[in-house]
């Protein structure tokens, strides 16, 4: 995968990630593209792991393991972004 099909995937899959989250998540767009490759590769690796990243067709299964790869992530990196950011914090 080169780094511009990357950044697309991880803009695309990070926006879902964070619709899907409940509350508004206060992190710019370019964290949300990174925690969202980062779900990707989440997602790749876990896939391998269970033995469904090649498979004919359509990978769905994969595709549905980065994107809740791409949740975890943002879920987690949120409020560390929040409390590096505002020093512990909360914004309102």
């Amino acid at each position: 995968m080169n780094w511009l099909w990357a950044i697309v995937v991880g803009i695309i899959l990070g926006v879902i990630a964070r619709a899907i989250l409940p509350g508004k998540q206060h992190i710019p767009l370019w964290l949300t593209c990174l925690y969202g490759i980062l779900g990707a590769i989440l997602g790749n690796a876990v896939a391998g792991w269970v033995g469904v990243r090649y498979t004919e067709g359509f990978d769905w299964i994969r595709h549905l393991l980065q994107l809740a790869g791409a949740v975890l992530i943002v879920a987690l990196g949120t409020p560390l972004w929040q409390t590096i950011r505002h020093g512990g914090r909360r914004e309102r």
